[in-house]
């Protein structure tokens, strides 16, 4: 009979368990602060707004108030209905496929405002707060102005993001060297570091919530309304659009002006959705829809689905070999099919007959090609994917030297070696983008994932103390792609957190940073859960592996057909088992991969759990 490999009886941590509230996220402020509005008597929504505003200050490299997000979530009014927070800002009206060809580009910028949607984290955090919460956009934000204002020591990491593009900083981005390099050089870890315009640019919300008079039916959702009108049409509009106009360095290593304008603010709104769902092995998998790259979970797990235990098993060359597999064909159909154009019908894409007949392409050999599946007898559209050599050789120019898409941190080319557990096997550090999870006693459940507007998107905008996010480089300035380059259209974003429920009522919330890695991780930790029954902590702990031969969502866009990273710890007699199979296998180190977070609750007993990653030394789960 099928067997799954057994947790080893060790883990980095313990699954805390608790009956009052869990918080787990990728920074150990933003956790204590979520844990302590739980504490004050708020829900799992105040304390998961709290923590976002605290990762915007805290985790600058990775996420931003002028980026975007997306969480999935459960009330316990209505514990079998999942929801999608959407927090992802649509391109500009301006932002069309001909301007950015007019300007010599065929690919979105990775970094500079041309790649900038319109920010929406804020807003939507504050329609959560809204519609879900029960504090004062002034008691939430508490904890954000503190650290912004007070100070807070700078992580390694962040100093490790600024050393990286100082140059870029005082040679063309002069308001970024200002905000991040205030005595002319590159800040210390540990250094106690504030951001005083953004706490001005929160008080500034406050101040518009606090005008709201006492006779309307919900005076305290009415200041929660007036703090998100102020976000879309006060001052951060007005000037971040005008800062933008003026043309800067991007990433392709000219200088352009972005399209971003004070009316794209005003007409964009966050908004709640019905998940995308998916029954696995008796439970119900939570994710956003195809206009992001959720079902991409979905997908692979309906393949899986068809298939015994021990094919499931990532600690095997068996489950390894099949997972990379799997994961290859759904990303195919992600960048085949997935787009905002709301054409793309998952009751196919997630059929027994479809999955089955996508489960049969895989062999016992890695494949090498692109294989997006067919829909109604057409075969999709295939992206012009290249290898990392082929794009240098064709665009002649350094993706390092003015900004990247997706955020990639240098560190000593002896870290891997040292032990750095951020560390990749080419000596340098990936991240980016912060996950919060949080569940309540009264059984309110959320995952989330904030991203963008790192502090290397684009220039700082003076005033503000923050810069627009790059989104836009998710979309193709291809025609025929179902994610190219529309005003109005919300690019294909990578955030992905994931609400797993049974029989009505949620139990896990979970998620990773991680870009094209985060669902990949994320099925590590369900199928090692639901299918292997491990603890999360061990879950999380256990030996990761991800798929790179998928076309990426960052600029410049490259694939590695056939390649896989694993960390070492898998062991030496599966990586080479997977070598033999031919999958062109990177060792990442012992302890490199993933970020993963979850909270947890049992509907039965009411009983509460939380674990995070201990790689980085940065995550954390807190609760009582």
């Amino acid at each position: 009979m099928p067997t799954f490999t057994a947790p080893g009886e060790f883990t980095t941590r313990p699954t805390l368990r608790g009956t009052f509230g869990m918080v787990a996220s990728t920074h150990w402020l933003a956790s204590s602060s979520a844990q302590s509005v739980l504490e004050r008597g708020g829900n799992a929504f105040d304390a998961a707004v709290a923590g976002a505003f605290v990762l915007h200050v805290v985790e600058p490299h990775l996420n931003g108030p002028g980026g975007d997000m997306t969480g999935v979530f459960a009330t316990a009014e209505e514990p079998g209905r999942p929801v999608v927070l959407m927090g992802q800002g649509a391109a500009p009206a301006g932002a069309t496929a001909e301007h950015y060809l007019a300007e010599g580009l065929d690919l979105v910028p990775g970094a500079g405002a041309l790649a900038a949607a319109v920010p929406a984290a804020v807003d939507a955090w504050l329609l959560l707060l809204q519609e879900h919460g029960t504090w004062e956009v002034a008691d939430v934000l508490e904890y954000a102005i503190d650290y912004a204002e007070d100070g807070h020591p700078v992580l390694e990491r962040v100093c490790h993001q600024i050393a990286a593009v100082a140059k870029l900083f005082t040679a063309h981005w002069p308001t970024s060297a200002a905000r991040w390099m205030p005595q002319g050089r590159v800040p210390r870890p540990g250094d106690r570091i504030t951001a005083p315009e953004y706490a001005q640019v929160l008080r500034e919300l406050i101040a518009a919530g606090d005008a709201v008079g006492e006779d309307v039916p919900d005076p305290r959702a009415a200041r929660v309304a007036a703090a998100r009108t102020e976000w879309r049409t006060g001052r951060v509009a007005d000037e971040a659009a005008a800062f933008a106009a003026s043309a800067h360095r991007h990433s392709d290593g000219a200088d352009h002006a972005g399209v971003i304008t004070a009316a794209d603010f005003a007409g964009s709104s966050a908004s709640f959705e019905d998940a995308a769902t998916l029954s696995f092995r008796g439970y119900t998998i939570a994710k956003t829809g195809p206009w992001g790259q959720g079902p991409v979970l979905l997908q692979t797990l309906a393949i899986l689905e068809g298939l015994p235990d021990d094919h499931l098993d990532p600690s095997t060359e068996l489950g390894a070999h099949t997972v990379l597999e799997a994961l290859k064909l759904a990303y195919a159909d992600r960048d085949a099919h997935y787009g905002d154009a709301r054409e793309v019908d998952l009751s196919v894409l997630l059929s027994e007959d479809y999955a089955a007949r996508r489960r049969t392409l895989i062999g016992p050999r890695a494949s090498h090609e692109f294989r997006p599946g067919r829909l109604d007898g057409a075969s999709g559209w295939n992206p012009t994917v290249r290898t990392a050599a082929e794009q240098a050789a064709r665009s002649g120019h350094d993706p390092s030297a003015a900004g990247g898409g997706e955020p990639t941190v240098p560190a000593a080319r002896d870290a891997t070696a040292a032990g750095d557990p951020g560390a990749d096997a080419d000596g340098s550090v990936r991240g980016d983008t912060c996950h919060l999870d949080v569940v309540d006693r009264f059984g309110n459940m959320i995952s989330a994932t904030p991203s963008g507007g790192w502090l290397q998107s684009s220039p700082t905008i003076p005033g503000l103390g923050f810069c627009l996010g790059t989104r836009l480089q998710m979309t193709w300035l291809e025609e025929g792609s179902p994610s190219a380059l529309t005003p109005g259209r919300r690019p294909r974003t990578t955030l992905t957190p994931t609400l797993v429920l049974q029989d009505d009522e949620p139990v896990m919330a979970l998620g990773s940073p991680g870009g094209d890695q985060q669902d990949q991780w994320q099925l590590l930790l369900i199928l090692r859960v639901l299918v292997g029954g491990w603890s999360p902590q061990a879950a999380i702990d256990a030996p990761a592996l991800h798929s790179t031969a998928v076309a990426g969502s960052f600029w410049p866009r490259t694939w590695e057909p056939g390649g896989a990273v694993v960390e070492d710890r898998l062991g030496e007699e599966v990586i080479t088992a997977l070598e033999r199979r031919g999958h062109r296998i990177t060792r990442a180190g012992d302890w490199s991969l993933g970020r993963l977070s979850c909270v947890l609750r049992d509907p039965a007993t009411g009983v509460l759990g939380a674990a995070a990653n201990p790689r980085g030394a940065q995550g954390y789960a807190v609760g009582r």
